[in-house]
């Protein structure tokens, strides 16, 4: 063991060699520079080599400096490679991720992912807020959540300064309607031939994709009642007062056995998405809880690529 050379000796001269003096290097470590001399003298002790020659613009390194400067650079790099390894251990064992979901997200296919984050870090602390995208974006840019699913409708701009978006999967958008509507036995349509029916509208983002697809279809909705709730608006329809338009994974989440859903032809799907912070790496906890989302969503991938073969 003593004809090993010192790390800590070897981690400053990797300063000093990439910084090209000892002042700069001793500014760069928050040492004094007769402490990083100290060190790199030592350092020539041990290895019976002159490792730098000192010039009026800092140091120079020799051959056999360069030749070390090699090995203690990949040292550093070991050094710090072992250091986020540990990290990452750490963060997964008793680290923290906080995600925000929408409603029908988080009535769906979020628990599972929750649940197999769980399973591959026991230790990590979850924490789920339901939330609408909007909220759920400011959520992230207040650092109040780490990582957030949410949707968008390729009809409605997004919001400016938009996160960095990992795509999920599409979430077929249908028509609902009463059972034994004229419409109801139909395998699909299209949003204009429900023209002439009162409508039945959801959150304020929902609603502008609802207006905008009739209005490309040139009528306007005549809408009669809003609610951001999925099931309040089955029963709605259920009972006559009007028809909706309501993304797929809303009817897995509730299903009220009243109604009847149609496709729709010349209508995108709604997108699902994982949303986190542009400019903020993701932490080893937050990765995971991606990577969760991500395979528990894979069948839904699956599927929709099978369907478009």
């Amino acid at each position: 063991m003593r004809d090993l050379l010192d790390p800590r000796r070897m981690l400053v001269f990797a300063e000093v060699a990439r910084s090209g003096s000892l002042a700069a290097a001793a500014q760069a470590l928050g040492w004094t520079q007769p402490a990083v001399a100290q060190h790199v003298k030592r350092l020539e002790r041990d290895t019976g080599c002159t490792l730098v020659i000192r010039n009026s613009r800092g140091v120079t390194l020799t051959e056999a400096g360069q030749s070390l400067a090699t090995h203690a650079d990949a040292i550093t790099a070991r050094l710090r490679a072992a250091r986020a390894d540990l990290s990452a251990l750490t963060d997964l064992r008793a680290g923290q991720v906080r995600l925000a979901a929408f409603p029908s997200a988080c009535a769906t296919f979020v628990p599972a992912a929750i649940a197999l984050l769980q399973e591959r870090a026991p230790g990590l602390d979850v924490r789920l807020t339901e939330a609408e995208p909007g909220e759920a974006r400011r959520l992230l840019a207040a650092g109040d959540a780490d990582l957030a699913v949410t949707f968008d409708y390729d009809n409605v701009p997004d919001t400016p300064a938009e996160p960095a978006r990992t795509p999920l999967f599409d979430d077929p958008m249908l028509l609902v309607l009463p059972s034994g509507h004229p419409l109801a036995d139909r395998t699909d349509t299209d949003l204009a031939d429900a023209a002439d029916q009162r409508w039945i509208a959801g959150c304020p983002r929902c609603r502008t994709h609802l207006t905008t697809a009739a209005a490309s279809q040139g009528f306007l909705p005549d809408i009669r009642h809003s609610t951001d709730d999925y099931v309040v608006t089955q029963t709605l329809v259920s009972t006559g007062l009007g028809i909706a338009l309501l993304p797929t994974l809303a009817l897995e989440a509730a299903r009220d056995p009243q109604v009847t859903t149609i496709g729709l032809r010349r209508h995108a799907p709604r997108r699902v998405s994982l949303t986190s912070p542009a400019d903020i790496p993701p932490s080893p906890a937050t990765a995971a809880a991606a990577s969760a989302l991500i395979d528990v969503t894979g069948p839904r991938r699956t599927a929709k690529s099978k369907a478009e073969v």
